[in-house]
């Protein structure tokens, strides 16, 4: 989108709709903004009260001014409960109404809020216009874009502008997430995710790309994340990208997304309707390349390492077996209970090469790990996991900030008991109760002194069907938050 701002409303764009808030109020609703030019324009609709302002509610009126050809009246609900929240959703349904029809351009006139600053009304209303106008599907009539090209926010100055600057750059992190899970599974392989990080540092100076294949996987005893692939065709691999954006510090961050680009469960087969939405379990690893992108058009000066341990977990005659036990990178052994437990295998070997090869001051993983966190909290928040407060808080800030909403769950160390085995060091799975929670210290065990926080996005990253500012069942869950810490934290 193209982004162009006027403080006078009156000199706003010619454009094919111009969306005007307002508050509901006990009589009639209230217009949200000072635009006395196009009264006239809604003044039956208000008084007859067919349009009441309503949160979400939108009227479509067909204009006489020669400025736009619709107006679009958005209702935000009540001027005292209006949150930063309820103008995403609202100004999403606007966005929903532009969707599939042929009007590229929008004049969105910002309302005034007591007690809310410009600057945090222009993000929530920016960020939800690059939310919604996210454009994904394999329909043959999908010829060309019906989304939004060109936006003038009126009403507002050169700050708002210059946060939508910052926000395309963030989004095209988001957007990338978005296309990687939503994508098809024969399309987004470990092969794909090699080519996109080359492909980053190729783009990206302050990128580095290290692909360990299947031989160096071998040469370097990553024994778990060869075992969950030996029924695949396709090769696994664990792929490393340095951003490098303050050369002087030797302080470097790491984050890790969990890459199975496509899981049948292995030997623990799953049923049907557990399989259907598996293209999705790469969501950490989509995840980690949105950040990647991210900050590198952001030019963060921050140094992180970013770390996808990659493979599918299919299922065949070579297919790693229940009941054997296979051995990690750190010389631990593993004793394999449950084969659909695979994604803290692919991370307990990511996470210990990670903090020994390149020493970082903090790690985070990200993943669709368990259906049990949905079970605990559903899909409105992902679960955070982690005994460092300090890393727990400033994640939890930053998701507040954005949306992006995290739940903590308890690390006692009792939690971690199903996971004794008799003849291994560990077992990958010990039961149903607190499953989401075991998968957590499973990692845990193979970080040995660095902090560490695991968080589970299984509900959040891929929807049941699309909802709000989700146009999509792929939300990008994760993006936003991190470059949020990030650039508030370390930079």
């Amino acid at each position: 989108m193209k982004f162009t701002s006027t403080q006078n409303i009156e000199k706003r764009n010619d454009c094919d709709i111009t969306v005007v808030p307002f508050f509901k109020s006990q009589k009639k609703a209230k217009v949200a903004a000072s635009i006395s030019s196009l009264e006239e324009e809604w003044e039956f609709a208000v008084q007859s009260q067919d349009f009441k302002g309503k949160k979400e509610q939108t009227m479509l009126m067909y204009s006489k001014s020669p400025k736009e050809k619709r107006i679009l009246l958005l209702g935000l609900g009540d001027e005292k409960s209006c949150s930063i929240e309820s103008l995403r959703r609202s100004y999403s349904a606007f966005v929903k109404r532009c969707l599939h029809k042929d009007w590229k351009s929008a004049n969105v006139i910002f309302p005034i809020i007591k007690d809310v600053k410009d600057i945090d009304i222009a993000s929530a209303i920016i960020d939800t216009l690059y939310l919604s106008n996210y454009e994904f599907d394999y329909k043959s009539t999908s010829t060309k874009s019906k989304a939004l090209q060109s936006i003038c926010l009126c009403g507002i100055g050169k700050e708002a502008l210059s946060y939508a600057q910052y926000a395309s750059h963030v989004f095209s992190g988001v957007n990338l997430t978005k296309d990687l899970v939503n994508g098809n599974a024969d399309e987004i392989t470990p092969q794909a995710f090699c080519k996109l990080a080359n492909e980053l540092a190729k783009s990206n100076p302050s990128i580095k790309t290290t692909i360990l294949d299947k031989k160096k996987l071998e040469k370097e005893k990553l024994g778990l994340i060869l075992a969950v692939n030996r029924s695949s065709k396709r090769d696994p691999a664990l792929i490393i990208m340095e951003y490098t954006g303050n050369p002087s510090s030797k302080k470097r961050g790491a984050i890790l997304g969990k890459g199975v680009t496509y899981d049948t469960g292995g030997l623990t087969l799953k049923p049907t309707p557990g399989m259907l939405d598996m293209k999705c379990d790469m969501g950490g690893a989509g995840l980690v390349f949105g950040v990647m992108q991210a900050i590198a058009k952001l030019k963060l000066k921050i140094n992180l390492i970013a770390a996808v341990p990659t493979t599918e977990n299919d299922i065949g005659s070579n297919s790693y077996k229940l009941g054997d036990v296979y051995t990690s990178y750190h010389g631990n052994t593993v004793e394999v209970t449950n084969t659909d437990a695979e994604g803290r295998l692919i991370l307990a070997d990511a996470v210990a090469y990670v903090e020994k090869n390149y020493n970082p001051t903090f790690m985070m993983d990200f993943a669709t790990l368990t259906g049990a966190v949905e079970v605990a909290i559903g899909d409105e928040r992902a679960g955070i996991f982690t005994t460092d407060l300090t890393l727990e808080k400033r994640l939890m800030e930053s998701g507040n900030k954005t949306g992006e909403l995290l739940w903590p769950f308890p690390m006692d160390e009792e939690y971690a008991e199903p996971l004794k085995s008799d003849i291994a060091d560990t077992k990958n799975s010990g039961g149903r109760k607190g499953g989401a929670i075991q998968g957590a210290h499973f990692i845990k065990k193979f970080v040995k002194k660095t902090p560490h926080v695991h968080v589970d996005i299984a509900g959040v990253a891929y929807l049941d069907k699309p909802r709000r500012y989700h146009v999509t069942r792929a939300t990008g869950f994760g993006v936003r938050l991190m470059v949020e810490m990030l650039q508030k934290y370390y930079v």
